[in-house]
């Protein structure tokens, strides 16, 4: 029989419920750098984990002095593209009219002003379409300055961050065993096998994508500034390597890297004649990105997107194309771990559904 205590105490039950999930969530919310830190730190570890096995079979080293040296080897790389990349950009931050405002504004007005003189020579008329004020009232151009001033913001906490992330992966690494000892000690015995077969080939799975994926990066970066090398644009270095860094992003990040690209070799040769020197040197360099970008499209993301995650590339292409429509530009970078991990669970824990079967044979 339910009574006014029972309902009351129930109500309470409820209350107290809610109380405590939100103040979790506000726990978490004042925590979210330590989150991102642990988040990459986890990304870290899986990119590191295959170098620190192979120090152990190869070099016969103990599973702390393989960590310490693989460690010590990522530390170097960062410090060396930091000594390149943090000079470059800080001596030329003066003269880069990317951080100078009104400097993009004059730069879009002159731009467009030639643009139109050139369509002029040939009989089109296209002030109506290129006309420099409707175009800088719809372009919010602090949106482009706060992007790259932001990176700069972020170059400048990056060494705190940097400390704490390499710590954290220290002891992931390091201490991967003792972990797996204390998660059997809490997992449910009657799912402990599944869920630790399940951790075991997501972790191998996502190492071996996120390692592709920072090949890839480092490729495409290389080809990217090969080819602003070669037809002369200045701070090609800085260019690649954002650009490099877009085409995480898949399928909009190489738009977007070949749009950026585009745009600053136009600015970088303000003053020149647009006929012979801007049009020429933009085109050029994005046919050279429309080529590199052939090269990554046919070669780099099959390896890495079908052979490490061992999904067909339509597949992959459909839960992108989900994860975008659904989550955005986040959305997009995260769907294919995401969905990786829950393939190997749906394996795990559904063999028998044929939908899994189905999407599950090459795992």
């Amino acid at each position: 029989m339910i009574t006014s205590k029972t309902i009351a105490y129930g109500i309470l039950k409820a209350v107290g419920t809610i109380v405590l999930i939100a103040l979790l969530l506000y726990f978490l919310y004042q925590i979210q750098t330590v989150i991102v830190y642990i988040i990459i730190a986890l990304i870290f570890t899986l990119i590191a984990n295959p170098i620190v096995e192979f120090m152990r079979r190869k070099f016969k080293f103990s599973n702390t002095l393989a960590t310490i040296t693989t460690l010590s080897l990522f530390i170097i790389l960062i410090v060396g593209l930091v000594l390149m990349f943090v000079p470059l950009i800080m001596s030329q931050s003066n003269n880069l009219s990317l951080l100078n405002t009104k400097t993009i504004e004059q730069n879009i007005q002159q731009l467009a002003n030639q643009t139109n003189v050139f369509l002029e020579s040939y009989n089109i008329d296209a002030k109506n379409f290129i006309n420099p004020t409707k175009i800088l009232s719809k372009l919010d151009v602090n949106l482009f300055t706060d992007f790259f001033n932001s990176i700069l913001s972020t170059l400048s906490n990056f060494g705190m961050g940097l400390a704490a992330v390499l710590f954290i992966s220290f002891f992931f690494l390091k201490d991967k065993v003792m972990f797996l000892v204390s998660a059997k000690r809490v997992l449910p015995d009657n799912h402990e096998d599944k869920i630790l077969n399940s951790a075991s080939k997501i972790y191998e799975l996502l190492s071996r994508y996120f390692t592709g994926l920072l090949l890839q990066m480092f490729i495409i970066f290389i080809m990217y500034f090969v080819v602003l090398l070669i037809f002369g644009v200045e701070n090609a270095f800085i260019i690649a390597f954002l650009c490099a860094i877009l085409n995480i992003i898949p399928y909009v990040g190489p738009l977007i890297s070949s749009f950026l690209a585009g745009v600053l070799t136009m600015l970088g040769h303000i003053g020149e004649n647009f006929q012979t020197e801007i049009l020429p040197s933009t085109l050029y360099v994005l046919i050279g990105f429309f080529v590199v970008q052939m090269i990554d499209n046919n070669v780099s993301q099959p390896i890495i997107f079908s052979n490490s995650v061992k999904s067909h590339p339509l597949e992959i292409f459909l839960v992108i194309l989900i994860g975008g429509f659904l989550f955005g530009i986040i959305g997009m970078i995260i769907a294919v771990p995401l969905y990786t991990i829950l393939k190997v669970i749906g394996k795990e824990f559904l063999p028998n559904n044929k939908v899994i079967q189905a999407l599950t044979k090459n795992i």
